[in-house]
């Protein structure tokens, strides 16, 4: 399985420098779902296709008042740590709060 540039956060126990910890996907998918959440785009970003289908269809059935979802995720997504949103949403692919 590919891991897109990404390098597992387990068994890192023998880390010699005290470099942060960075994701790659947190801040743009955190924008996606806070600036355009109504289109899914955070969603399909992170590769939740069909959560992403999903979300854009509740927003056309609620005539955007499900697009708060989205908003919310973003917001959370802002202050998990790094290390945290790529285990959760990354690695562990968790497609919804």
């Amino acid at each position: 399985m590919e891991n897109y540039g990404y390098t597992k956060t387990e068994n890192t126990g023998n880390q010699q420098n005290n470099i942060p910890y960075r994701s790659e996907k947190k801040i743009p998918a955190a924008l996606l779902g806070i600036l355009v959440g109504w289109l899914a785009l955070n969603k399909f970003y992170l590769g939740y296709t069909k959560e992403g289908i999903i979300q854009l269809v509740l927003n056309i059935i609620t005539l955007g008042a499900a697009s708060v979802i989205p908003f919310i995720e973003g917001i959370l997504y802002l202050f998990m740590s790094d290390k945290q949103f790529d285990d959760t949403y990354v690695y562990g692919k968790k497609g919804w709060l």
